[in-house]
């Protein structure tokens, strides 16, 4: 008779040990499995936590940037640059630029590789009577905005008033009955009146602005402006006005630099506050997330340790009572000529065998528990993203070796067995 075919006879003949084995194989490499599931399914978790998290934070970020620029747009120009000789003291009296600089100042400035400001704008300001309708008011002269050049053009925050035309704060059009499409003369110049704007509460309702060019032959100015205005950005420094100062005072040296609309910065420094805060949680998101991954690893390393051997021990149990039950049936079989070898080899390969078929059985059952209890996103298909082939191998590999150890020194027991002494005893 062939090894083989007594192997599949014991099988048949011991059906409840044969199962009871199985069992043990099947709960050991289950467990194993689950756990190793569960684990990668608490990394993807973690993974798309922190992504989705991250992304918030990005578009919190992006939202931030956009405040940031409404912010500092709505402010208006909220730097000014102004000449060296002038009067700090005097300008917040009178809110009046005396001194002057070269209109080539922001020229240079623009060709220069800034990177604090934005929109440049150079200006001609001084308090004068307009003799024509007898009142004070603030001549202003303007022009285009000045582009950085090493950097992208940007919609200007105010439009350039073209030659021969007036704008109007609110006051001097409501004190002098003046609109839109009416021609007036300023210092013996006719200019039409483009736009007037409504009341803003500050100096600019009562300030006419004309072209730059306009203004400084006026005013006697060629060449000249009393500042240049321009809008910082957002920087990241603490002190963003000493960093505008450090980086204009290297381009410019000599010139004065005043930062306007401290209201409005403070929402801006709050919005800062909130972002931090955004990047903040999502750095302690991760930390819970690891903390949390690590707990569960180090509960999978006692627990399936401890499974493991329980299993180990129940299928050397099943074996050495088995061997124990047939003891005379050994007997008969190495009386009639079978060898010791052949003998440890039915109980082995059959352990072997119980190995294999667990293996799978207890692979499937743990990666099914993974899936079950994974908690995956609904974005992530659990079957693809928790099937391993390399699990699967480890299951094949590990289940056999486990069941042929736990049945080693029984199967010893038999194959050394006396027939004559047993069958004796028989």
């Amino acid at each position: 008779m062939s090894l083989f075919r007594l192997i599949i006879q014991e099988m048949q003949h011991r059906k409840i040990n044969f199962l009871l084995g199985l069992v043990s194989v099947v709960i050991a490499v289950a467990c194993l499995i689950a756990a190793l599931t569960l684990l990668q399914a608490d990394e993807i978790q973690t993974t798309f936590i922190l992504e989705k998290k991250a992304e918030e934070v990005k578009e919190a970020g992006n939202q931030l940037e956009d405040a940031m620029r409404k912010i500092t747009k709505g402010l208006g120009f909220n730097i000014l640059i102004l000449p060296a000789n002038q009067d700090l003291n005097e300008f917040h009296l009178t809110g009046i630029v005396a001194g002057t600089m070269p209109e080539t100042n922001v020229k240079t400035l623009a060709e220069s590789k800034i990177v604090t400001v934005n929109h440049l704008l150079p200006m001609v300001a001084k308090k004068i009577t307009w003799p024509e309708k007898k009142c004070d008011v603030i001549l202003t002269g303007t022009r285009g905005e000045v582009p950085i050049l090493h950097r992208a053009l940007k919609k200007p925050l105010q439009q350039q008033v073209p030659k021969g035309s007036m704008v109007l704060g609110h006051q001097i059009q409501q004190k002098l009955g003046l609109s839109k499409g009416d021609e007036v003369q300023l210092l013996g110049k006719k200019f039409k009146v483009t736009q007037t704007y409504p009341e803003r509460g500050t100096a600019d309702d009562s300030t006419v602005w004309i072209n730059l060019e306009e203004a400084q032959e006026l005013l006697g100015m060629q060449n000249l402006v009393n500042a240049i205005l321009a809008l910082e950005c957002n920087c990241a420094a603490e002190d963003r006005v000493a960093q505008i100062r450090d980086e204009i005072s290297k381009i410019l040296p000599g010139t004065q630099i005043i930062e306007r609309g401290p209201p409005a910065l403070a929402r801006a420094e709050a919005r800062n506050q909130a972002h931090a805060s955004a990047v903040a949680s999502l750095e302690q998101e991760k930390a819970s997330r690891i903390q949390m991954i690590e707990r569960h690893a180090d509960f999978a390393a006692v627990l399936v340790p401890l499974v493991v051997l329980g299993c180990g021990a129940w299928i050397g149990f099943l074996s050495l009572e088995n061997v124990r039950r047939r003891a005379a049936e050994i007997g008969v079989l190495r009386a009639i000529g079978l060898r010791s070898t052949q003998v440890f080899g039915i109980f082995i390969i059959k352990a072997f065998v119980i190995g294999v078929i667990g293996a799978l059985i207890g692979y499937f059952l743990g990666y099914g528990i993974g899936i079950i209890w994974g908690n995956l996103p609904e974005s992530v298909n659990p079957e693809e993203a928790l099937f391993s082939g390399r699990w699967l191998l480890l299951s094949l590999i590990f289940a056999p070796v486990l069941a042929s150890l736990s049945s080693w020194i029984p199967a010893l027991l038999a194959a050394r067995q006396d027939p004559a002494t047993i069958l004796q005893e028989g």
